[in-house]
């Protein structure tokens, strides 16, 4: 039997080594991206955010891994604009998607104006964050809560991922407990728990991808209503003191079980010897919902333009790379996902794809700042009130802009506007509309400029059913 020759055997050796490096090289240059997104988890529902009430240890301890956000925004106050402005990079107007179902909430005797229509389905012309990760070599999954279409068009299989579990029309589930009725999610045993079920076909999906790049998005149905709990956790929180507002068990045990599928997912990755090549993002879509949460000092909840309504919780955590317990107030929104993600991943941009957010990767990496810019929010829409709040409307159409610590809000139904210096006054407590008229003018024109070049479609056509005597004794009854 011949010999092998030793400069043979060297030659193999160093092209093997030399190959693995480059897949070494390879895996770094494309870390995994593990996107997690609560529903409706309002700015301080957890511990690292201020809550006494709420128990959140893992996603506390993922805040002091990385860097916190502490003036994150989602691009809408409620869920499918802020989703559809994640997965495009693009403000609602030019995705048509401003609000949930039809705009003309509530009754039409009381709205002044005829509110824009709105789009329920994220068209197929629009290019998604997973379809240019997947054109660069990720695997890709959406488990959980599309609430962008349906099906292999616009369903998330059609949008650029390789797997869609529980991903439909439906913004909320039927039910947290098996049988969910889902058509893209086989029901469990009876009784099994939503947040658990999502958590484990997450898991599955990065165990059968670790030879791969992936793109994890993980949008939680948690914790949007209907407000269902496991009896195992709910007793946690009968009896504990109130935090000021922040009082209901059966929201907190939801907001626990979610911290447990987090944890869950920590703990795979570094099952799999993942962490270290692994960004991992948490967020929420819009701020908490009224009824069953608070998110003082802040003003307003979920539908509102007011802080309460936009302001999220943010954690970026990425082992080695991001720096332990930093945070910033530099503001951001979720139209910078986009852009930040595929630089992260080094991933190529097409050519004719023009973004609306600005790429933070160097604020990860780095904690160096971007140019002060503008950020704005556009929702033409109506939304009534929660059952027994006071006055008939969480918000009327209305526009924002936040540039620096000043952020104005413009109510269409008169053009009435209010200025706030976020700096000095989080709660909106102080209109300074009348008091700094050149910071009004300068806001107000910012706004006129984007509605401009976003050719946003402003509301002014009065609605002829309106009943002025209906509606001024309807506001009296309700003060």
């Amino acid at each position: 039997m011949k010999k092998t020759p030793f400069l043979l055997l060297l030659t193999i050796f160093v092209f093997i080594n030399i190959h693995c490096l480059s897949d070494v090289e390879r895996t770094g240059d494309k870390p995994n991206i593990v996107f997690i997104y609560a529903d409706d988890l309002g700015w301080r529902d957890a511990g690292f955010m201020g809550s006494k009430f709420y128990e959140t240890p893992v996603i506390d301890a993922l805040a002091a891994s990385g860097m916190v956000f502490t003036n994150a925004y989602a691009n809408a106050p409620n869920c499918a604009p802020s989703r559809a402005a994640l997965m495009t990079g693009l403000y609602a107007p030019r995705t048509g998607i401003y609000t949930v179902g039809t705009s003309e909430r509530g009754n039409s005797k009381f709205r002044k104006i005829i509110p824009v229509k709105n789009k329920t389905v994220l068209d197929t012309s629009f290019v998604t964050l997973a379809e240019v990760l997947k054109n660069n070599g990720y695997v890709t999954a959406s488990i959980g809560k599309w609430h962008l279409g349906e099906g292999k068009i616009t369903g998330p299989t059609g949008q650029g991922f390789d797997v869609n579990v529980g991903g439909w029309h439906l913004g909320h589930p039927k039910s947290y407990f098996s049988p969910y009725g889902n058509p893209y999610l086989p029901d469990g045993p009876k009784g099994e728990y939503l947040t658990d079920r999502l958590t484990e076909e997450a898991i599955k999906f990065i165990k059968e991808s670790k030879g791969r790049p992936f793109f994890l998005y993980f949008p939680h149905y948690a914790v949007h209503t209907p407000l269902q709990a496991k009896s195992s956790l709910k007793g946690d929180f009968k009896n504990k003191l109130p935090d000021g507002r922040q009082n209901n068990p059966i929201y907190a045990a939801m907001v626990k079980s979610l911290d447990e599928s987090v944890g869950r997912i920590i703990e795979t990755l570094n099952e799999v010897g993942l962490m270290k090549n692994t960004v991992i993002i948490f967020t929420s879509d819009n701020g908490g919902y009224g009824p069953a949460t608070d998110m003082s000092p802040l003003r307003g909840s979920k539908g509102m333009l007011y802080e309460g309504g936009i302001r999220e919780p943010f954690i970026v955590s990425w082992k080695g790379k991001i720096k332990a317990g930093t945070k910033t107030d530099y503001p951001i929104i979720g139209t910078d996902m986009f852009p930040t993600i595929l630089s992260l991943t080094n991933s190529k941009i097409p050519q004719h794809l023009d973004l609306d957010g600005t790429d933070l990767k160097n604020v990860f990496l780095k904690s160096e700042l971007p140019d002060k810019r503008a950020l704005f929010w556009f929702f033409p829409a109506y939304l009534e009130n929660y059952h027994g709040m006071k006055g008939l409307w969480r918000t009327t159409p209305a526009a924002t802009v936040r540039y620096g610590n000043y952020k104005l809000i413009r109510f269409f139904e008169d053009g009435r506007e209010e200025l706030y210096d976020l700096k000095d006054d989080i709660g909106e407590k102080n209109d300074l509309t009348i008091s700094d008229t050149a910071k009004r003018k300068e806001l107000s024109k910012l706004l006129d400029e984007w509605i401009i070049s976003t050719n946003a479609p402003v509301p002014v056509e009065p609605n002829p059913g309106f009943d002025e005597e209906a509606y001024l004794k309807k506001l009296k009854d309700k003060d």
